[in-house]
């Protein structure tokens, strides 16, 4: 994140990566079928990190750009956008041939969305609270 420094990033440049990774979520979740993951890397895994990316995303876009903007309240709505956009997705493969909705999909998707918020706001409260030398 180009944070807290004198400019202020355009809307379209904190947005743009959020509506990037929704048109490849939503593109990939059209095809019928998909290559299987690599060995030992199961769709939950996928289905987490695609998440983890676009809560990283939200957060980044929510918050301004800025790391004093990574607050509760914008890792708390990061996440309810996630979960939101991960069920609509779960919704839109249901009436693609081949596919399905899974509450597990869903699940990977919602909790990679808060990690990716959870671990930028701890990331932002160490930095907004360095901690003190021990004398």
């Amino acid at each position: 994140m180009n944070l807290d420094h004198n400019s202020k990033p355009s809307r379209v440049s904190l947005w743009l990566p959020v509506i990037a990774v929704c048109a490849l979520i939503f593109t990939l979740s059209s095809f019928s079928q998909l290559p299987s993951p690599p060995s030992g890397v199961t769709d939950k895994h996928e289905h987490f990190t695609i998440y983890f990316v676009l809560g990283l995303t939200f957060v980044r876009a929510l918050a301004g750009g800025r790391w004093s903007g990574v607050t509760l309240r914008v890792a708390m709505l990061s996440l309810v956008l996630v979960s939101l956009y991960g069920a609509s997705d779960e919704f839109h493969q249901s009436f693609v041939p081949g596919r399905d909705s899974s509450v597990y999909d869903w699940t990977a998707d919602t909790i990679g969305g808060f990690t990716a918020a959870a671990g930028l706001l701890a990331w932002a409260i160490i930095r907004r609270n360095p901690a003190r030398p021990v004398s």
